[in-house]
Formats: structure tokens, sequence, C-alpha cells
């Protein structure tokens, strides 16, 4: 009888320890399954900008590449912007239709050519060429200012579509090699090359969106800089136009058109 008993008690202790097995190796796979895909997020905050960089692959050098021409362009943008700034005088101008009302036209031309502010510099260039076309001379200078401007806005607007499509393009990458590494069948094996994919595809697509998303805010800024200068320079061509109606007949060019010049 008690043989019995402690045969029933060691099957019983038996089971306990083959069950409390199982539910551990259940327990840690499926504890495996759900860190899996935070692997990648851990592994990107602990690491270095250096090492992110070289688990970007390698859509990260054009991606970098991109950045810093943004950058470039962006303080270029500044330091002209600064300078503009500082040269503007909007008592010059006055000054400058000042004298084309009184009918001293060539003291107009002395204010201006003394002058480093872009409205002045495009008087001065109407008036010097008012013998040939007022209005012509006034477009053509307007026209060449305005470019100044512009300048650097075309490669920004190709940074800011060019970075997400690159980031784009690492995120595609990365999950090549990630499905790539599932479909070898011993994912156990293939754990480092799949992570990596994910981070790769992470890395890149974080990468273009910021330098896209960072470079649209300067990039507006300078498109609203070009649209101040453009109706700075429709008021400028609409005084001189004012101007040449009161001075009468000093001027025997055609006339400026209220429009900025054609602008």
């Amino acid at each position: 009888m008690l043989s019995a008993i402690s045969a029933i008690t060691a099957i019983n202790t038996a089971g306990t320890a083959v069950t409390g097995g199982v539910s551990g190796v259940f327990t840690t796979a499926l504890a495996g399954k759900l860190a899996l895909p935070s692997l990648p997020f851990a592994l990107l905050a602990s690491d270095s900008a250096l090492e992110d960089f070289k688990k970007g692959g390698p859509i990260m050098w054009p991606i970098l590449l991109v950045s810093f021409v943004a950058l470039s362009v962006v303080i270029e943008r500044i330091i002209f912007l600064a300078r503009e700034k500082l040269s503007r005088d909007p008592r010059v101008t006055g000054l400058i239709f000042e004298r084309v009302r009184n009918r001293d036209v060539d003291g107009a031309i002395s204010i201006a050519d003394a002058s480093k502010d872009y409205l002045a510099r495009i008087l001065a260039y109407a008036l010097k060429h008012r013998e040939l076309s007022l209005d012509d001379a006034f477009a053509k200078a307007s026209g060449r200012e305005l470019a100044r401007y512009q300048q650097g806005l075309a490669v920004l607007d190709t940074c800011i579509t060019a970075s997400p499509l690159l980031g784009l393009l690492g995120t595609v990458t990365g999950m090549i090699a990630t499905f790539g590494a599932l479909g070898t069948g011993d994912i156990a094996s293939s754990a480092g090359t799949i992570t990596g994919g994910v981070g790769e595809a992470l890395i890149a697509t974080t990468c273009g969106l910021a330098i896209a998303i960072f470079t649209l805010f300067p990039f507006n800024i300078l498109n609203t800089k070009v649209e101040q200068a453009r109706r700075e320079i429709a008021n400028a061509a609409n005084s001189l136009e004012l101007a040449r109606q009161k001075a009468g007949d000093v001027f025997d060019a055609p006339t400026v058109t209220g429009n900025g010049g054609g602008i």
C-alpha cells in the first residue's frame, strides 16, 4: 500500500516538473517574440550617431550628402538676407523719387549709384537706360535682383523632395534584407540580420523625413522673402511712374507700367 502511494506521488511530481518545464520554455519563447520588435528601438536608443549611421546602410551616404547640400544653401541664404537687410535704406528711394519729380534725373542717378539698396540699383539702371525703354530697363534690372533672391530655392526644393524618397529606398533595402533572412527558415541564427534590416529601415526613414521637415521651414521663409521683394519692386515701379508723370517731358521713353516692370 505504501509503495503504491509512493509511486503515485512520484508520478505526480514528475508530471508537475514536465509541465513546469514546458510552461517555462513557452514563456521564454513568448517573451522573446514580444521583445523582438522592440529590439531595434532599444538598439537605436543605445547606439551613438556614428553607429546608427553605419546601421542605416549604404543609402545613408546620399542622405548625408543631401543634408550637407541643404545646410550649405540655408547658411548661404541666411548670410545673403542679413547683408541685404543691412544695406536696405528706404530713405534713399524716397530721395530718388523726389529728384525725379524735380526733374533732376542725373541727381537721382548719383544718389542711386551711391547706395547698396537693391531697389536703388534697379532705379539707377532704369534711369540710365531711359532713352531706350524705361519699362524694359526696369524689368531687366528687377528680374536680375529677383534672381538673386531666388538663388538656391530650386536646390532646397530638390532636397526636400529627394530626402524622404531616399529614406523610403533605405526602408525597402532594409526590408529586403529582413525578408531574405526570414526565408532561410532558421530564424534563431538569422536574428541579427532580421533586426539589422529593421534597424536599417527605421534609421533611413527617420533621417530622410527629418531632413525634409527641417529644410521645409527655411524654404518657405525664403519664398516669403522673394514675394516681399517682388511687392517692393512693384511699389517702386508705381512710384517711379508717378514721379515721371509729375516730371513731365523729362522722359522721352515709354512709361513704366504699374505691375512691377513686367514682373
